[in-house]
């Protein structure tokens, strides 16, 4: 049993050693454990110190328990096997030597315990050297295992310590960012990262269905910080680093193995996005999953019930989640047919309003560049943007505009859009902007007198913009990477930035600001 918390450690009673540095004291008491049995009692008072609520001493305790254990472990004073009940010690005939190991490794327990409490320490100098000395315990432990390996296929690797370490990184009352962010130096080892995952996605497991699937947000990011924290190797080759080795058996054992790595990481994170996430978990792990999760999964494939519901999360949410889909198409040969249906019913005139603005239309035209898509989609495309162009800030118009024309320039059947005289009258447009299905929206029955419209905009790059399709269009596209960023501020800048030229002036002084005015209207209904 741990010892109990004491808010003032005095490991001895003498005035003389109350005098001395405690860096001296806990030294002392580590060398007269090691040197002499008779002193085996002091480890109570090394273990009070992890308990202190001076976090200098903890610190030190830290330290001292780590050169002590690691030293009887390297010295085969710990009991190697299955211990009985700490009552049961003195009972039976057991030799002096049996109970003293025994002892030692229940002492061993306790402060493993007790650094596995004091990684939620409120002090983070605390957590570190406690996450820091259990890491260096068990790299101890697989160098002098505390089990008997006598039985077939058994290899030396303290995984139940990996997994208390891990269940308590995995907190679901504590951010362990930080933490976990200092762990990630041990993951680096390949035999640690495959028992990490492993020891993940059996807890992530235990956790969820014990809560019936619920949201659980403050767990579900400590998961997510460490399984996004996991560097996975490319090839077989680069499986060198390892804390324990195996000698003879190492080729055998499926830590050293390329595809069992593999086989546990996609497992764990299938096993984490089975479950609901929270709202902003989502975009988290869309970001990133095209270039560190679906690369080192053996079937990629199997993440589309995840990128289906997280596109029913809608807004940018939904964006990322095509991204993910298309990746899936183009390099692991998903059928989708929805796809395109999806990103058309995107489209909606918020999407020029939005932080995520550069990045959608970044991502669409990546998905529109195909030149073996149907002309009858892409003219939808065109022309559902054509209509949100109607009521698109400035800045977004000098994007979008060029983004229509690249369409064309891409499909030259769809310039038929742009070169049909008989859809002169906009009222009588046969588009349908209310049909979620592009290919039952009538676009190539219709034009983009839109952007005709547009030729008359009030802001003048605009209305030049919109003037390009009164020339044939050339069949180089229009970069608009530029402009995906572009800002109304950045705009306005822009003009107050450039020197006025050719500036008309009134030859006439103006007497009234609105005089005449009904002369001016009288003449705009006469032109009407």
């Amino acid at each position: 049993m741990a010892p109990t918390k004491s808010s003032s450690v005095r490991p001895e009673s003498s005035m003389e050693s109350i005098k001395k540095p405690h860096r001296i004291v806990i030294n002392n008491k580590v060398e007269s454990i090691l040197q002499s049995k008779k002193n085996v009692n002091e480890i109570f008072d090394l273990l009070e110190y992890l308990q202190s609520d001076k976090e200098k001493e903890v610190v030190r305790g830290v330290n001292a328990c780590g050169q002590l254990f690691c030293d009887l472990l390297e010295r085969g004073d710990l009991f190697v096997g299955k211990l009985p009940k700490e009552e049961e010690l003195l009972e039976g005939e057991r030799s002096a030597d049996d109970k003293y190991r025994m002892f030692l490794r229940y002492r061993y327990n306790s402060c493993i315990e007790q650094l596995l409490e004091n990684m939620g320490h409120k002090v983070y100098q605390v957590k570190e050297s406690s996450l820091c000395m259990l890491m260096k315990f068990a790299s101890t432990e697989g160098k002098f295992p505390l089990q008997k390996l006598d039985w077939c296929e058994h290899y030396s690797f303290p995984r139940e310590l990996i997994q208390a370490v891990v269940q308590r990184l995995l907190s679901d009352s504590e951010d362990m960012a930080m933490l976990i962010s200092r762990f990630q130096e041990f993951l680096e080892m390949d035999d640690v990262r495959y028992y990490v995952m492993c020891s993940l996605r059996d807890n992530v497991a235990h956790v969820m269905e014990k809560n019936k699937g619920a949201v659980m947000p403050t767990f579900q990011n400590n998961v997510f910080a460490l399984l996004s924290n996991i560097n996975m190797p490319s090839q077989e080759s680069e499986l060198t680093n390892f804390m324990v080795t195996q000698g003879a058996k190492h080729g055998d054992w499926k830590a050293a193995k390329f595809k069992e790595h593999r086989r546990v990481f996609e497992r764990t994170w299938l096993m984490f996005l089975k479950y609901k996430l929270p709202g902003s978990m989502y975009k988290k792990v869309l970001v990133i999953i095209h270039d560190s999760i679906l690369p080192h999964m053996s079937e990629p494939t199997l993440m589309i019930d995840f990128l289906t519901a997280a596109y029913e999360v809608g807004g940018a949410i939904s964006l990322l989640a095509l991204n993910g889909l298309f990746v899936l198409i183009h390099h692991h040969n998903l059928e989708y047919p929805d796809f395109y249906k999806k990103l058309f019913n995107l489209l909606e005139p918020s999407v020029f309003h939005v932080k995520y603005r550069a990045r959608f239309f970044h991502l669409a035209n990546l998905f529109l560049s195909s030149t073996h898509l149907p002309v009858y989609l892409v003219a939808a495309f065109a022309k559902r943007l054509s209509r949100l162009a109607l009521t698109a800030p400035p800045n977004a118009l000098l994007m979008l505009l060029p983004f229509i024309c690249n369409l064309i320039r891409r499909h030259p059947s769809c310039r038929v859009l742009i070169h049909r005289p008989s859809a002169e009258e906009p009222c009588n447009d046969p588009y349908s902007m209310e049909e979620e299905d592009p290919a039952q929206c009538r676009a190539l029955e219709s034009s983009l007198w839109e952007i005709k419209t547009l030729q008359n905009h009030y802001h003048p790059d605009v209305a030049k913009a919109a003037q390009a399709i009164n020339q044939p269009l050339s069949e180089i596209e229009e970069d608009i990477s530029k402009r995906l960023e572009l800002s109304a501020f950045g705009l306005m800048t822009k003009d107050l930035k450039s020197a006025p030229s050719n500036v008309p002036l009134e030859f006439d002084t103006v007497s009234q600001l609105l005089k005449g005015s009904r002369d001016v209207l009288g003449a705009h209904f006469c032109l009407e």
